[in-house]
C-alpha cells in the first residue's frame, strides 16, 4: 500500500530554497553541488544556496518525502563516489505543480493590478 501524503497544498508557499531545489530536480537527478550551480546559473546569481542551507534542506525535503536519494549513477569516469544524487519523487512534483499554479495565480494577479494602476494614472 502507498503511503498517505498531506495534501500538496499544506506546504504551500513553499520556502524558497525548497523551491529553488525542486525546480532543479524537476527534470534532472542530481549531486548536491549541481544543484547549488543550477540555482546560481538559473537566477543569474541572485540565489546562492551555501552548503549548510542546502544540505540541512535537502534533508528536510527528504524528511518530508519530497525528494529521494537516487541509487542510479554515472558512468565511474563521470562519477564521484562521495556524491550523493537525489531525484524528485512524485509526491515532490505534486508539491513543485502546486506551488507553480499558486505563483502563476499571483503572477496573474500582479497584472491585473499593473493595469488597474496604470490606467489610474492615465485619468
Amino acid at each position: 500500500m502507498l503511503p498517505e501524503h498531506p495534501a500538496p497544498e499544506t506546504f504551500l508557499p513553499l520556502k524558497p530554497h525548497w523551491f529553488h531545489v525542486l525546480l532543479s530536480l524537476m527534470d534532472q537527478e542530481q549531486h548536491g553541488y549541481g544543484i547549488m550551480q543550477e540555482v546560481l546559473d538559473r537566477t543569474g546569481g541572485k540565489v546562492r544556496l551555501w552548503p549548510a542551507t542546502l544540505y540541512g534542506t535537502l534533508k528536510r525535503l527528504i524528511d518530508a518525502e519530497l525528494i529521494e536519494e537516487s541509487d542510479e549513477r554515472p558512468t565511474p569516469e563521470l562519477d564521484d563516489a562521495r556524491r550523493r544524487y537525489y531525484r524528485l519523487t512524485t509526491f515532490g512534483r505534486r508539491v513543485l505543480a502546486a506551488e507553480s499554479d499558486r505563483l502563476e495565480d499571483l503572477v496573474r494577479v500582479i497584472h491585473s493590478k499593473r493595469g488597474f494602476k496604470e490606467r489610474k494614472a492615465e485619468s
